[in-house]
C-alpha cells in the first residue's frame, strides 16, 4: 500500500486525517464529527483521486451529518477566541482528572458544579440551529441563557449548605429556589434538543406531562428533578461525571498516538489480500478502532474514509461499501476489552467484575462481526472481487515496530482486571502511557499544543454524554417520583403476556428510539437505567438484561430512519443514505438475533456453563452465523432461490439456539443444503 500524507485542511473539522499508508498529521479545528474523545475525520479529495473511484468530499460529509447529527452542528472559533476556547475546554478537563481521583465534595456540590461547566461549555459549542453559525460569533440571546443556566447550578453548588438548612423537602420549597431549578432545568433541556437530538426529549417531555397529570405540584416537581439525588443528579450523571469523562480524555490521547493507523495496517496484514480484502480489512479495523473510540459516527468517518475508496475501487457496490464500514464501526461498540467505556460502566451497574463483563461480551461480539464477515466474503465471490496486491501490504515486522502503541490499552485492561486500582484511576495511569507511547514517533509525538488540543477535545466530546446523562437523569425522576418504573414494567408484562419474547421485543423497540443520536457511554447510562429493570421483572438473568439493552441502544446508529453511522458512511461512498441504511442493518443482522438468544439462554454470556458446555455453543453459533448469513446475503457457491434462503436461516437460528436436539436439527440442515449448492456449482462448471 502506497504511503501518502494527506495535508492539512483549513475547515470545521478536529481531529486526525489518515490515509491508507501512513498516519497524517493531525489537524485540530472546531469539531463536527465527534468521537470518543471529540475529535473529528475528514474524508480528503486526494485519497479518492488516488483510488480512482467517485467518493465524498469533506463539504460532503459534513452536509450530510449537519443535516441528521445534531451533535454535528457546532460554532466555529478561529484564531485567539479558539484558543482561549481551548484553554477553557483544557482547564475542565484537568478539573474533572482532579475531581474524579481526589476531590472530597458532597455528592451535590460536585455534581452541580460539573453541571454548571457543562452548561458554559455546551453553549459555547452548540449554536441554536445550523443557520445560526458564523465564526466567532456567541449571540447575546445564548449568552443570557448559558449564563443562566450555569449559573443555577453553580448557586446551588456554592450555597448547598445553607440551602439545606431552609429547604429539608419538597413541602418547604420557596418561590426563589423553584425559579432557580426551573432555569436550571430547562437549560439542560435546551441543550439537549441543540446535541443530542428530539427523540430522548420527546420521551422526557411524556413523562413530565404524566407527572403533573398525576397531581405533583410544581415545587415538588422541581425539587425532584434540580434539587435531589433522583433528578438530574441520580446515577446518571454521576457515572458520567465519575467514569466517563476521564475514560472520553483518555480517548482524546489515545487518538493521537496514531493507534488508528496502526490498527488498519493490521487489517491490511492479516486480511487484505484476501477475496475482497478492502471489505475484510474495514470489518477488522474497525472492530479494533471502535472499541476503545466510543462512537459509531466518528469510527465511520475515520476508518471510512481510507477503506470506502478502497472497497469502491475493488468493485463492491457504493451501498455495500459504506454499509459495511458503519455496520463494523457500530459493532466495535460491542467489542470487549473497552466497548467504549461501557464495560467498565456495566461492571459497576450490574456489581460483577470487568473481567466478567468483557468475558462474557466475547462470544456475542465475534458472532456479530463473524456475520459482517462472511456477508462480505460471500459479496467478493458472488461478484468476483479480487484483494490487494501483498507487494502492497504492510510488513510483518514494520507493524512489530509499532506494538508498543497498544501499551495504553494493555495497561488499562491489566489494571482494571486485576482491581489493582480504581477504574477511574487506571484511566488516568493510561493518560500518562499514551503520552509516553506517543513520544517513539515524531509525527505522533504529545506536544504541549497537542497535550492541549487532547483535553479540550475531551471536554468537547463529553457535552453530549453529559447533557444526554442529565435528562436520563429527568427521565428516572419522573419515573421514580411517580411510581411510573413499576407501572411501565406491570404494563410491559402484561402486554408480553408473561412471555418473555413479546417483553424483549417491546424493549428492543424502546431501546432503538432512546438511542438514536446518543453516544455509546450515554446510550448505555440510559438503557441500564431505564430498560434493564424490565427485562429483569420478566425473569431475564441481570447480566443478559444490561447486555440486551446495551446492544439495541447501540444498533440505533445503523437503524433507519436515524442510522447516523450508515449515513455517514453514505456521505463518504456518495450513495443513497436509506439504502445504505437498510443495508447495513442486514450486515449487522447478528446484533438482532443473538441478543435473543442470550436473553432466553444466557449460556451464550457463559453464565451456568461447563467448559464442554461453552466448547459446543461456540462451535454451534458460528456454524449458526454462517448459516444466517448465507440466507441473508443470497449466495454459496451459486445464486440461492428464496426458499432455499429460508432453509439457511432456519438451520442457522436452530445452531444458534442452545440445545441438543436444535444444534442437530440446525447442523443437518446446513450440511444438506451446502452440499446441494455445491453440487448444482460442479454441474454447471462441468456444462460450460
Amino acid at each position: 500500500m502506497s504511503a501518502k500524507k494527506n495535508k492539512k485542511t483549513d475547515g470545521l473539522f478536529d481531529g486526525t486525517v489518515v490515509d491508507a499508508g501512513a498516519q497524517a498529521e493531525p489537524h485540530y479545528e472546531q469539531p463536527h464529527v465527534k468521537g470518543f474523545d471529540g475529535a473529528s475525520y475528514e474524508p480528503e479529495e486526494d485519497q479518492a483521486a488516488d483510488a480512482g473511484v467517485d467518493v465524498g468530499t469533506m463539504e460532503d460529509v459534513e452536509a450530510v451529518m449537519r443535516k441528521y447529527d445534531k451533535e454535528s452542528n457546532t460554532r466555529i472559533w478561529e484564531g485567539r477566541a479558539k484558543f482561549v476556547i481551548d484553554l477553557i475546554m483544557a482547564a475542565f478537563s484537568l478539573y474533572c482528572i482532579w475531581s474524579t481521583l481526589w476531590s472530597n465534595w458532597g455528592v451535590e456540590k460536585r455534581l452541580t458544579f460539573f453541571m454548571g461547566c457543562m452548561i458554559l461549555l455546551g453553549y459555547i459549542t452548540y449554536p441554536i440551529s445550523k443557520k445560526h453559525v458564523r465564526v466567532n460569533s456567541l449571540p447575546w440571546y445564548d449568552i443570557i441563557i448559558m449564563l443562566l443556566g450555569a449559573g443555577a447550578f453553580f448557586y446551588y453548588c456554592f450555597t448547598y449548605d445553607s440551602f439545606v438548612l431552609v429547604v429539608k423537602s419538597a413541602s418547604s420549597m420557596t418561590a426563589f429556589y423553584s425559579v432557580v431549578g426551573l432555569i436550571g432545568v430547562l437549560s439542560i433541556i435546551e441543550l439537549c434538543r441543540r446535541c443530542v437530538g428530539l427523540p430522548i426529549l420527546f420521551v422526557a417531555g411524556a413523562l413530565v406531562i404524566y407527572t403533573f397529570a398525576t397531581g405533583r405540584s410544581f415545587a415538588s416537581f422541581i425539587y425532584t428533578l434540580f434539587y435531589s439525588v433522583n433528578g438530574i443528579l441520580s446515577t446518571p450523571i454521576n457515572v458520567c461525571a465519575k467514569f466517563i469523562v476521564v475514560f472520553v480524555i483518555f480517548g482524546a490521547f489515545l487518538e493521537r498516538t496514531g493507534i488508528a493507523n496502526f490498527f488498519i495496517e493490521c487489517a491490511n496484514f492479516v486480511a487484505g489480500s484476501a477475496s475482497g480484502g478492502p471489505a475484510k480489512v474495514a470489518v477488522i479495523a474497525s472492530a479494533l478502532e471502535g472499541m476503545a473510540s466510543g462512537s459509531s459516527v466518528a469510527n465511520t468517518v475515520g476508518s471510512g474514509s481510507i477503506t470506502i475508496p478502497m472497497m469502491k475501487k475493488t468493485g463492491y457496490r457504493a451501498e455495500f461499501a459504506a454499509a459495511v464500514e458503519a455496520s463494523a464501526s457500530t459493532g466495535g461498540q460491542i467489542m470487549p476489552p473497552i466497548m467504549g467505556a461501557a464495560a467498565f460502566l456495566m461492571a459497576d451497574f450490574v456489581g460483577i467484575t470487568y473481567g466478567e463483563v468483557a468475558t462474557r461480551a466475547i462470544l456475542p461480539a465475534v458472532l456479530y462481526f463473524l456475520g459482517i464477515f462472511i456477508a462480505v466474503h460471500l459479496e467478493a465471490k458472488k461478484s468476483g472481487l479480487k484483494g490487494i496486491p501483498r507487494s502492497e501490504l504492510p510488513k510483518f515486522g514494520h507493524l512489530i515496530k509499532d506494538i508498543y502503541l497498544l501499551a495504553p490499552i494493555v495497561v488499562l485492561v491489566v489494571m482494571v482486571s486485576t482491581n489493582a486500582k480504581t477504574i477511574q484511576f487506571s484511566a488516568a495511569i493510561s493518560i500518562v502511557v499514551a503520552i509516553v507511547a506517543s513520544l517513539f514517533k515524531k509525527e505522533n509525538r504529545i506536544t504541549p499544543r497537542k497535550f492541549m488540543d487532547a483535553l479540550a477535545a475531551g471536554a468537547r466530546g463529553s457535552i453530549t454524554v453529559a447533557v444526554a446523562c442529565a435528562v436520563a437523569g429527568i427521565i428516572s425522576g419522573c419515573i421514580n417520583v411517580t411510581g411510573l418504573g413499576m407501572t411501565l414494567i406491570g404494563t410491559v408484562v402484561r402486554l408480553s403476556g408473561g412471555i418473555p419474547m413479546i417483553g424483549l421485543v417491546l424493549t428492543m423497540i424502546c431501546c432503538i428510539i432512546l438511542g438514536m443520536g446518543v453516544p455509546t457511554t450515554a446510550n448505555y447510562v440510559i438503557m441500564a437505567t431505564t430498560c434493564a429493570p424490565i427485562l429483569e421483572r420478566l425473569g431475564i438473568n441481570p447480566i443478559a438484561a444490561h447486555f440486551f439493552v446495551f446492544y439495541f441502544g447501540i444498533v440505533a446508529d445503523i437503524t433507519p430512519p436515524v442510522a447516523l453511522a450508515a449515513y455517514a458512511g453514505s456521505a463518504i461512498a456518495k450513495s443513497n443514505p436509506m439504502k445504505t441504511g437498510i443495508q447495513a442493518t442486514k450486515l449487522a443482522i447478528g446484533a438482532f438475533i443473538v441478543p435473543y438468544v442470550f436473553a432466553l439462554n444466557p449460556t451464550m454470556l457463559f453464565i451456568d456453563a461447563g467448559v464442554g458446555d461453552i466448547i459446543l455453543i461456540c462451535i454451534t453459533a458460528v456454524l449458526g452465523m454462517f448459516g444466517v448469513a448465507v440466507a441473508m446475503n443470497g449466495f454459496l457457491y451459486v445464486k440461492l432461490h428464496w426458499y432455499t434462503r429460508i432453509g439457511f436461516m432456519a438451520g442457522g437460528l436452530l445452531l444458534l439456539v442452545p440445545g441438543i436436539e436444535t444444534d442437530i436439527a440446525g447442523f443437518v440442515i446446513l450440511v444438506a443444503l451446502t452440499l446441494v449448492c455445491r453440487s448444482i456449482k460442479r454441474r454447471r462448471a462441468a456444462s460450460a
